[in-house]
């Protein structure tokens, strides 16, 4: 994980008496002493926020300016903090020319008044017109008072930083639920390092350590630990859950070979079955479970939306099939689930076979009922992505994948029929709606929450 820079910049000006005109501007900063006491009050209340944030992240000291600004502090940042206290239309406009993300700070309340309180809308975003004209910077990149408002946008930056660039093992190649183009996209829209790995390497791979005595007993006394744990149930055949510890291991000695965290299996109900002699759905939610991201299908229309979703929750995800809405009520379900959707607790599960195949061991996870979640459901062409926010209302079981979850959609379940891009959704628990669109409208793709 890469650690998210937050470089903060104090924008300020100190007036001097002119006789019989205007000589000073709106705001509580008018002296140095006012600038030396915003200067500690800004500090203290970086302190108290970083106590809060819980991703890797860097502040960097706290830099006045009222007219220079020094390159090289943006440059070694990720996104900039601007307390736009006073100063000039230059200087923000210096500060935001970088590509960097920007998020304004203005005091209303809590401390002296910022000048720019009264002036950032039509005279910075609007450029005395009627209409917002800035590329760069928006009305959303604005905190009033509020630092739980600068917090969940650096949580949704963080996720951005994360995801733009992510390397991720695609075993058995690339692929795209109903679109060919779907990892040309990823690549393109995400900068996303795809690392095709062969099948054929991985089948020898999984001959050699399935003949290695020392390994083979390694996975059957983890399969007997992994079993006896006291939410779980087997219902499938004990050696199909020994096989899964192989391929977990070899999972993980790959993500280490390419120093990454991040993987998914193309082919996953056919070509690593005969390989393997179980199916990937449980390795990949062992790993899930423990950190790591680990997609199933290799479809690249929804992996960026996983791995972008991952990062802002700090939370394992699902990627499922959904089903038709109707009465404010919509299916999920997919054999991979992680059991640790809320990144701290193993939800109950049963070890039952892959549907399809009725082969191997996939994990029923038993999903918490009445948990809020966050749903994503990107298009095909990666363009606009669709989101809501939902409850689960039941577990049921039915001869569909394994992992299964009723959601009432917390929207207009109609507008969401009509609405419906692509294929696969993504899940988490809790609700993470406007740090994605805030994430998504940073790399240009429309969200719609429904």
């Amino acid at each position: 994980m890469k650690e998210l820079k937050v470089k903060p910049f104090l924008t300020y000006a100190i007036p001097e008496r002119k006789e019989a005109v205007s000589w000073r501007g709106w705001g509580g900063i008018q002296t140095k002493k006012d600038l030396s006491e915003e200067i500690n009050r800004i500090n203290e209340e970086l302190n108290k926020l970083s106590s809060k944030i819980e991703f890797p992240y860097k502040i960097l000291p706290l830099t006045p300016v009222k007219d220079k600004v020094n390159n090289e502090e943006i440059n070694s940042s990720d996104v900039l903090l601007i307390y736009a206290a006073g100063g000039g239309v230059n200087l923000l406009e210096k500060l935001t020319s970088y590509d960097k993300p920007v998020i304004f700070f203005i005091r209303h309340r809590s401390g002296p008044i910022y000048l720019w309180y009264e002036i950032l809308h039509p005279r910075f975003l609007r450029k005395h017109t009627d209409e917002i004209s800035r590329k760069n910077v928006s009305i959303d990149d604005i905190v009033i008072d509020n630092y739980d408002e600068v917090l969940w946008r650096l949580k949704s930056l963080y996720g951005l930083k994360n995801t733009i660039g992510k390397k991720i093992i695609a075993v058995g190649g690339p692929s795209g639920w109903g679109t060919p183009d779907a990892s040309y996209l990823a690549r393109k829209k995400w900068k996303l390092k795809i690392v095709d790995y062969p099948y054929s390497e991985l089948g020898e791979k999984i001959r050699k350590e399935k003949n290695d005595k020392n390994i083979l007993n390694e996975a059957k006394r983890e399969a007997e630990n992994y079993l006896k744990q006291k939410n779980i149930t087997l219902k499938t055949d004990k050696n199909f859950v020994i096989n899964s510890f192989i391929l977990y291991k070899i999972f993980k000695d790959l993500l280490n070979e390419f120093h990454s965290d991040a993987i998914t299996i193309n082919e996953c109900m056919g070509t690593i079955i005969p390989l393997a002699e179980t199916t990937a759905c449980l390795p990949l939610s062992l790993l899930n479970d423990e950190g790591y991201l680990a997609f199933c299908e290799s479809d690249f229309v929804v992996i960026p939306s996983g791995i972008l979703l991952h990062y802002i929750s700090g939370k394992p995800v699902f990627l499922n099939d959904p089903t038709t809405p109707h009465n404010g009520i919509v299916t999920l379900a997919h054999c991979t689930a992680p059991r640790k959707m809320d990144g701290k607790n193993y939800e109950p599960a049963e070890i039952v076979t892959h549907f399809e195949s009725d082969y191997g061991a996939a994990p029923k996870v038993e999903f918490k009922k009445g948990e809020e979640i966050t749903v994503i459901n990107p298009a095909f062409n990666g363009k606009k992505w669709i989101g809501f926010k939902s409850k689960i209302i039941d577990i049921p079981f039915f001869p569909i994948c394994r992992s299964q979850m009723d959601i009432e959609i917390e929207g207009d379940w109609q507008k969401l029929l009509r609405e419906m891009r692509g294929f696969h959704w993504m899940v988490s628990y809790g609700n993470y709606l406007r740090e994605i669109r805030y994430a998504l409208k940073k790399n240009n793709i429309e969200f719609e929450i429904i």
